[in-house]
Formats: C-alpha cells, sequence, structure tokens
C-alpha cells in the first residue's frame, strides 16, 4: 500500500505544475439585504491554446459571523473542466494568492475539507430542506474560513482564453435551527494500472458513521476510467460510465440513503488504451497521465467533513 503526506496532497488537490498567476481581486463583501452569505470569484488567468493546467485560488470568506449555508451557485468560464472548494482550518497560502503551483497544500493538522464542487459551466446545489424532523440542512463555514478553490483548465482552442470562477453561498436566516450536513469523501492512493491493460478493476472500502444517512452521491476519476461504482455490499447505489460529467444519485426527502452495510465502497473499472497505453498509470494529480478513484458524497447529522484514505479512515 503506498501511503504518504505527499501522495495524500496530491490526490486532494489534484495538483498541477505552472506559473504563477495574475493579482487577484478581492472576495466580495457579504451582502445583508438578501440570502447571499458571500460570493467568491476567482481573478481571471489566461489559459493558451492547448494548455492543461490547475490552479489555485486561497480565500478567506468575509463573513464575521457563522453562517449555515443552504445552497451553493458557481458561474465557470469557457475553458474550466471542473472546480472543487476546499475549506482548510489555518490559512495554507496568504488569502488573494493565485497559483499553479504547490496547489492546495496538505498536514495532518490542516487537511483540506471537500465543500462543494462543479463539472458544470453553471451550476446549484440546494440542500435538502427537511431532515426527516422538519429542520433543513446546512453546512456551517464559520466565520473567516479559510481555503481555496481548485480550478481545472483545458483550453482546446487556438486562441488564448480568460478563465476564471465565481461561487456564491446563500444561508438560512441568523439563529434558525438547522440540522449539519458535511461532505464524505474517499480516496485510493493505490491505482496501478499496467500497460494496455483493459477492465483493471480498482476497489477500495470505507466505513460509514453510525446512522449516518446520505443525500447525494457521485464520483471522481480521470480519462483511463470507462466505469465508476459506489456500491452497499452487493448493491450499487451510484454507477456512471462518463468520467468527465460523472452526474450524482440524489436523495432530497427522507429515508435519504443509510449504507446497510455499514461500508462504502468505491470501484473504479479502467481501459488503458489511450495516450498512455505504453506506461504504468498510478494514482495522481495529472488528469492526462495519472488516475483517481473516490467517492464524494454529503451525509448528516455531521460534526465536521470526512475523509477516507484507501480503507483508512473516516477522519
Amino acid at each position: 500500500m503506498r501511503f504518504s503526506h505527499a501522495a495524500v496532497s496530491v490526490g486532494l488537490a489534484l495538483v498541477a505544475c505552472g506559473s504563477e498567476g495574475s493579482p487577484p481581486d478581492d472576495v466580495d463583501a457579504a451582502d445583508t439585504t438578501t440570502t447571499r452569505a458571500f460570493t467568491i470569484t476567482s481573478p481571471d488567468v489566461t489559459i493558451d491554446p492547448g494548455d492543461e493546467i490547475t490552479y489555485c485560488y486561497y480565500f478567506k470568506t468575509p463573513n464575521t459571523e457563522d453562517v449555515v449555508i443552504r445552497k451553493w451557485a458557481s458561474t465557470m468560464t469557457p475553458g474550466s473542466h471542473h472546480m472543487i472548494m476546499y475549506t482548510t482550518k489555518t490559512e495554507t497560502q496568504p488569502a488573494g494568492t493565485v497559483s499553479a503551483t504547490g496547489c492546495g497544500g496538505f498536514s495532518a493538522a490542516n487537511v483540506p475539507s471537500w465543500t462543494y464542487a462543479t463539472q458544470t459551466p453553471t451550476a446549484e446545489l440546494a440542500l435538502p430542506d427537511d431532515d426527516g424532523t422538519g429542520l433543513p440542512l446546512g453546512q456551517l463555514i464559520p466565520a473567516g474560513t479559510f481555503g481555496y478553490l481548485e480550478m481545472h483548465y483545458l483550453n482546446a482552442t487556438d486562441a488564448a482564453i480568460q478563465a476564471h470562477v465565481e461561487v456564491t453561498a446563500e444561508a438560512l436566516a441568523a439563529g434558525a435551527p438547522y440540522t449539519q450536513t458535511a461532505a464524505f469523501v474517499t480516496y485510493n492512493n493505490d491505482i496501478s494500472i499496467d500497460p494496455g491493460a483493459t477492465g483493471d478493476l480498482e476497489s477500495m472500502s470505507c466505513a460509514t458513521p453510525v446512522n449516518a444517512k446520505f443525500w447525494t452521491m457521485s464520483t471522481h476519476a480521470h480519462k483511463q476510467a470507462v466505469l465508476t461504482q459506489v456500491k452497499d455490499g452487493a448493491s450499487v447505489v451510484f454507477s456512471s460510465d462518463d468520467w468527465e460529467h460523472p452526474g450524482s444519485k440524489n436523495w432530497m426527502e427522507t429515508p435519504f440513503y443509510s449504507f446497510a452495510s455499514g461500508r462504502i465502497t468505491y470501484e473504479c473499472t479502467y481501459d488503458n488504451v489511450g495516450d498512455n497505453k505504453d506506461r504504468t498509470v498510478e494514482s495522481g494529480s495529472s488528469a492526462d497521465t495519472n488516475e483517481m478513484c473516490m467517492a464524494t458524497g454529503y451525509y448528516f447529522p455531521a460534526t465536521k467533513p470526512l475523509l477516507c484514505i484507501n480503507s483508512l479512515g473516516p477522519f
């Protein structure tokens, strides 16, 4: 089993190497006249023709009091492949930094927490408004939370493009009762796909919290993947044959979904017959030369986001 802090950092951050971006705009201030808690807008970066690169934009949320998010919305300009928003316990880069070098960062004391993600130009994620007892679900974002937007860009055109991402968070009314929900994310750090292999199955499983209910589930993989699945024992909970846009399985009202087996099994099947057919493909950050196998979902009742690496965790 290959397991190290460095490898986990790669897995969490989908790191790509590159140059520094231009100076960023400031994070928007909170709008107290609406339910908008805050908006985070990354600066424009130039993506040259044919380039594929991942940038991270580091921020500190402008809310001066704790807020409970009920809905996320985002827009990505052309050239954006996907975006993942992470929060961190402490600052990993100064707020306002945009960089493709050392994207994300990881330490045992500052594990990035998956918060929101999208793979489409415009997207919304509204949390369930009833947990089964009449309370809405919400994601707690403490005042002045540190984090970063991880933005994967691909310019398939013949001209340079300017690209950025915008994420808006809408909150419940201050003091409103709610049930906390948070992300549950897995990562397989032990992938090894032989040159020319077809039907290569990489499978791991992780324990789920006692009495946890899930309201959405999806997967994340790279271009060698031909099938991704999340299983509950022998039962298939989620399945996709589109690695770029896997979609999701949603349960937006009671009884939601509980893993009867007490474990999430996440599996990815790969055909290494494309650009990488003459080399072994292993776990890593590059969507071009490495692979990933992740299950991504949200559970409740929660006290914090959970991460499971291989079959270790969640923690």
